[in-house]
């Protein structure tokens, strides 16, 4: 009689086209954060098709299907896949290429999508090889604050079956296919938008002694902000950054614009840190509003927690996964500054973030970064997405 590891390798194998399938399609449908309709669809037709009970309609797009082992074990498990796409042109030209312009799955989540579906159909074909209950959870809105994972875990989604475990798993371009990826504890970063808008008196450029130069201003503001914000970083020894990604002021050649917007994000991973980073900012921005005798408007949006691996859980997932997969295509990571709304899941229950190989090189041999337009998997990591999966929580509900 096989092994219940030859049994995942072979059904995986079997499972592979059909788990493709299921990225293609989501590929070719991408839609924004909070608007994920079709792919909800989609999931729920599948879930109807599979004969697996769910509820749907959380915290609008979300979807929890629920499946029951019917052998020895027992526990909950909730596995985490996200729904969202980006507003990205996609460069690609494939059969599965983006079909809603301007919008692109340049994160991988169809994959995420797929292999979770993928793991579902191996599980419930080897019911009696574990016993306790799998949560597939379809979460809408990764990519946006405040985050799908807190809209559902405030919308209830657990309320009725309260998890035990959280497990999610994410590709990453630099992991090749075959090869999972993990770090215990701290892993991502905290992550806030940050969004500062310069007024004063606008006018003609060639009259400064009638205008204050709000270009000048939001400036210098950068400038100090980045300055003082890493000066304080650095002291305290805490991996931190503070990105400026845009800087908008409606003006021309000859005309100081009345306002200047300026967008950026904050991330670290010590929450008291974060607290004291963001007041600093405040307090840069009053400052420099007095000094030049404008009005600085600061509006920051909370976003997601550090994202922390419960330690203990991560390394027995690394150990299960190399007896599957090999030693060899088992690694280690440090921190990122990179940032995940799964770590809302953490204040749930022990939760696991890993990394699941499918890096795809481009014909000159660079990676295929997420979030870009040329972004792309290479799908036989999809077969090793599934396998790992099924073979974590079985083990989980089994051991």
């Amino acid at each position: 009689m096989s092994s219940i590891k030859e049994i995942i390798i072979k059904r995986s194998e079997e499972l592979h086209g059909e788990v493709i399938k299921f990225r293609r399609d989501l590929h070719k449908q991408p839609e924004l954060s909070y608007r994920e309709f079709r792919t909800a669809d989609y999931i729920r037709n599948w879930l109807i098709a599979n004969n697996i009970s769910f509820r749907d309609n959380i915290a609008g797009t979300g979807i929890i299907g629920v499946l029951h082992g019917n052998g020895k074990g027992s526990g909950v498990i909730a596995v985490r896949a996200e729904m969202d796409a980006l507003p990205v042109t996609e460069k690609n030209n494939t059969d599965y290429s983006s079909l809603n312009p301007g919008l692109m799955h340049a994160c991988g989540h169809d994959a995420h999508m797929a292999i979770l579906m993928g793991s579902a159909m191996l599980l419930k074909s080897v019911s009696e090889e574990f016993g306790g209950t799998v949560l597939l959870v379809f979460q809408p809105g990764e990519e946006k604050s405040p985050g799908g994972a807190k809209m559902m875990i405030e919308a209830g989604a657990f309320s009725e079956i309260k998890p035990d475990i959280i497990i999610g798993t994410h590709n990453l371009p630099e992991l090749s296919a075959g090869k999972a990826g993990f770090k215990p504890g701290r892993y991502l970063a905290s992550c806030d938008e940050i969004y500062l808008t310069v007024k004063g008196t606008g006018g003609h450029a060639a009259l400064p002694g009638l205008t204050t130069d709000q270009i000048l201003i939001a400036s210098k503001l950068v400038v100090r902000l980045k300055e003082k914000v890493s000066a304080a970083a650095a002291e305290k020894d805490i991996p931190t950054v503070l990105g400026i990604g845009k800087i908008s002021g409606e003006g021309a050649t000859n005309v100081i614009p009345e306002k200047v917007e300026i967008a950026g994000t904050f991330r670290t991973f010590d929450e008291k840190w974060r607290a004291e980073a963001l007041e600093l900012v405040k307090k840069i921005s009053l400052e420099t509003a007095n000094e030049y005798g404008v009005e600085i408007i600061v509006r920051i949006a909370e976003g997601y927690p550090a994202l922390i691996n419960d330690e203990a859980l991560t390394a027995k997932a690394a150990k299960l996964s190399e007896e599957l997969l090999g030693i060899e295509n088992v690694v280690f990571y440090e921190t990122r500054l990179t940032s995940d709304d799964f770590s809302f899941y953490s204040a749930l229950a022990p939760s696991l973030y890993y990394r699941t190989g499918m890096g795809k090189l481009k014909e000159n041999g660079e990676i295929r970064k997420l979030h870009t337009a040329e972004f792309d998997i290479d799908e036989d990591g999809l077969r090793t997405g599934v396998a790992n999966m099924s073979w974590l929580i079985i083990n989980f509900l089994t051991n």
